[in-house]
């Protein structure tokens, strides 16, 4: 009986029935590309429909955070020093993202991916010159944003602004709950999506992606062993040594592709290594909504490999436009699932010169990244603490 549950269990997993969606979606391509051509339409309604969640999420998100930042100033010392700390690494992370993706470029192949007549629109804009006053005057994403911004400042201004920010988290909450509900349709997405992709333009679809897969990989893996390899030297301690001490932690996120439920585990160990309590109370929850290492990387790779898809070519102002929209409209959100989706989305529509519509290329793969993305951002977050408490002259043992 406890195999029979065992193998219920697996079946129900959502990563596993997004390999087998892939699995069948290439062998549908393969055999009957006709038909696959046709499914084009269901990942095409899927990106639609998360395109309906970019406006609140990012409201939500961002006026949320914000008001956070104003709790984080009345903290004091601790809390600008996370602050500042927050800001630099996931900045750095971002720009890590766009530099590799730029380098090594996994999104070009040598291929016609794209026929002529589906790319052209997006090749001709990449000829204009980026009209910065367009950009930002006439783009409902960024009004948005702007309006989340204003929300979030005149907040922290209220009295009694805890009852507005527990609404609006009442109402967050309700838009990720629904958004999870929706992103239990991905099998059926990434299924539809690798089937168009395979028969449309043929097996060598998969090369970019599994290219992509590669890259982010090995971009997260440096930035773990380097950069924060660097800065835990720099305080005189291990990156190995302290990733061998969460390791358990580390299991459980890679089980359940989220750092979220590691978050108690975590918070005990470093106050087991010296942090204070007020140290880890505030910089761990903090960091899981403004210190998302992973996913900032994440984000900035999988713009420029939809760009690349569509052979764009975007100029400096556009990179800053995309960097600037990813450290607001990535804080927050992208530890739950499916908005990791929805911030692309909005970055891609903001931005109003890459296809959104390439998002669905990513849906086979996405899960596959969630692991390395929820990883990293727990390691991120332990060594934010650690980096504080070492800032706070706080006697940290050795691990």
């Amino acid at each position: 009986m406890k195999n029979k549950n065992n193998i219920f269990n697996i079946f129900r997993n959502l990563a596993f029935q997004v390999f087998l969606a892939i699995i069948a979606g290439i062998f549908v391509g393969c055999l009957f590309p006709e038909f696959a051509v046709k499914l084009e339409i269901i990942g095409n309604s899927f990106i639609k429909i998360i395109k309906i969640f970019i406006a609140p999420i990012i409201f939500f998100t961002v006026s949320i955070g914000i008001s956070a930042i104003g709790d984080l100033k009345k903290v004091g010392r601790i809390g600008l020093k996370s602050l500042i700390y927050f800001e630099l690494v996931t900045t750095f992370a971002l720009l890590l993202g766009v530099l590799i993706a730029h380098v090594l470029q996994p999104g070009k192949i040598d291929m016609n991916f794209l026929e002529k007549k589906d790319a052209t629109k997006y090749i001709n804009a990449g000829e204009k010159s980026f009209d910065w006053i367009a950009f930002l005057t006439s783009n409902f994403t960024l009004q948005i944003l702007l309006l989340a911004i204003i929300s979030g400042i005149g907040i922290t201004f209220l009295k009694n602004n805890k009852n507005y920010i527990d609404t609006l988290k009442k109402w967050s909450d309700f838009t990720f709950r629904i958004l999870g509900y929706i992103m239990m349709l991905a099998p059926i997405a990434a299924f539809a999506g690798i089937a168009f992709a395979v028969g449309k333009f043929g097996i060598a679809t998969l090369l970019p992606l599994g290219k992509l897969m590669l890259t982010m990989y090995t971009t997260m893996f440096l930035f773990v062993f380097v950069v924060l390899g660097l800065i835990m030297y720099y305080f005189k301690m291990s990156i190995r040594k302290f990733i061998l001490y969460i390791k358990e932690e580390l299991l459980l996120v890679f089980a359940t592709s989220s750092s979220e439920p590691a978050m108690p585990s975590l918070m005990a160990k470093l106050e087991g290594l010296g942090c204070s309590k007020s140290v880890v109370g505030l910089v761990v929850p903090t960091g899981y909504s403004f210190n998302l290492d992973g996913t900032s990387i994440y984000l900035s790779m999988a713009v420029l490999f939809i760009a690349q898809l569509y052979n764009i070519t975007l100029s400096i102002g556009e990179m800053i436009s995309i960097l600037g929209l990813l450290m607001l409209t990535s804080k927050g959100a992208a530890g739950v699932t499916g908005s990791g989706f929805v911030v692309l989305a909005s970055t891609l529509t903001a931005l109003n010169k890459i296809p959104v519509e390439g998002l669905a290329f990513l849906l086979g793969i996405d899960k596959f990244m969630s692991e390395a993305r929820a990883i990293t951002n727990l390691i991120g977050n332990g060594v934010a603490t650690l980096v504080i408490s070492k800032l706070e002259k706080e006697e940290i043992r050795s691990f």
